[in-house]
């Protein structure tokens, strides 16, 4: 299919998705059959139940709101397809990660995932995608070794580590003015590869980095590590890894006299960060996320209003936009393998193998942005946002440079 064609279909799936919340379609063009449209299953793997349950659950929201609207679109309607959303709790542990996916891999309906939230799990679990031929799209997975496993279902919707590392770095040196840094990561392949490509970026633009360590994404008690800190006296700390423990760090360090801020990634920029740290705590600490601020994207605003509407009263996590936008990039090549091959045969080996195709000719433009893939199925918008905590929650301190 060539990019022109999946360019239409995309914009056209997205924009009728999201005037049609609520309103069943129908057309007499549709392509079902007597026996009703083709039922096409989407997994969901995230952390529902351990690990960062707050990116995950907001995962979940992200792409249920995707494929409520596409079900009440006439495009979906007459392609003959119908979405069913599957979960899969992986609780943010590769092993588990592993297991859902064996598990959405069994179901014979089951042609694309929308997930993961961790690299530790996206990478193990994208090989059982690739051996029955699932496309599969992360949200949220920045560890660059993801998509150079050389697999061609798998893709993401977020920018990696070798982006978001180096503008963290840059932020921290050109508009914060930090000299010296303490760089800590929980071990985990996504904070391992976002902390040494800040701290490499650091050291070039000619920061210090005083002392580095190694903990775990489960730890909690840090205040040994804090006293050594302290003894460095870095203008601020550097954490690679998720909200949980990176709030009780940042909570700690400040408690242990540790003036300077603590910085980190997309892993960091939940509201469950300041809950867990505390307001006062976190107050002044920065967060760095993929993209831009949701509100100030053209589709941001018909977005917000059509989540608010599903989920009152909750506000976005980091990814739950980028969870609705993989979901329709999904939809949209599902529906495009239907006029390819039929809808009732979206789900053979030729159907998925048409939806990878397509999914890999995407060229949409999505509530983030911009979507398009590189050859190695890497988003094309590389575009990096500060945030700070001020007043209780993260505020915009920075757009792209």
């Amino acid at each position: 299919m060539s990019t022109k064609r999946m360019l239409a279909a995309a914009s056209l799936l997205v924009a009728v998705a999201m005037i049609s919340t609520g309103c069943g379609g129908s057309s007499s063009g549709s392509s079902s059959t007597s026996s009703g449209p083709t039922e096409v299953k989407i997994g969901i793997g995230a952390p529902l139940t351990a690990g960062a349950t707050a990116l995950g659950q907001g995962m979940v929201r992200g792409a249920e709101l995707a494929i409520e609207q596409a079900n009440a679109s006439s495009t979906v309607t007459a392609a003959g397809l119908k979405f069913t959303p599957v979960s899969g709790d992986d609780q943010g542990d590769p092993k588990t990660g592993v297991t859902v996916a064996n598990t959405f891999a069994s179901d014979p309906a089951l042609v694309g995932v929308m997930g993961h939230l961790n690299s530790g799990v996206s990478i193990p679990a994208s090989k059982v995608y690739a051996d029955k031929k699932i496309v599969m799209i992360s949200p949220a997975s920045t560890n660059p070794a993801l998509t150079q496993q050389g697999l061609s279902n798998v893709f993401r919707v977020c920018t990696t580590d070798a982006v978001q590392g180096p503008a963290a770095a840059d932020f921290a040196t050109k508009l914060l003015g930090f000299k010296s840094v303490y760089v800590v990561d929980d071990s985990t392949p996504y904070g391992e590869g976002l902390a040494k490509a800040f701290a490499d970026q650091f050291t070039a633009n000619g920061g210090k980095v005083v002392g580095t360590a190694k903990t775990s994404d489960k730890d909690s008690d840090f205040n040994a590590l804090v006293t050594k800190m302290k003894s460095t006296n870095p203008d601020f700390i550097y954490y690679g890894g998720v909200y949980n423990a990176g709030a009780l760090l940042a909570k700690q360090a400040k408690d242990g006299g540790i003036k300077g801020p603590l910085m980190g990634g997309d892993g960091l920029y939940d509201p469950q960060f300041i809950a867990l740290a505390g307001a006062a705590e976190a107050e002044g600490d920065f967060a760095t996320s993929v993209g831009l601020p949701i509100d100030k994207l053209p589709a941001g605003q018909d977005f917000l209003t059509a989540y608010n509407k599903k989920y009152p009263g909750q506000a976005p996590a980091a990814y739950d936009a980028y969870s609705y936008d993989a979901a329709n990039v999904i939809i949209a090549a599902v529906v495009e393998a239907a006029k390819s091959v039929g809808a009732d045969k979206v789900v053979s080996p030729a159907g998925r193998d048409e939806i990878i195709k397509d999914v890999a000719a995407t060229n949409m433009v999505g509530v983030t942005g911009p979507i398009a893939f590189d050859k190695n199925g890497d988003t094309t918008n590389k575009a990096i946002t500060l945030y700070t905590v001020s007043g209780g929650k993260w505020i915009t301190k920075a757009l792209p440079q």
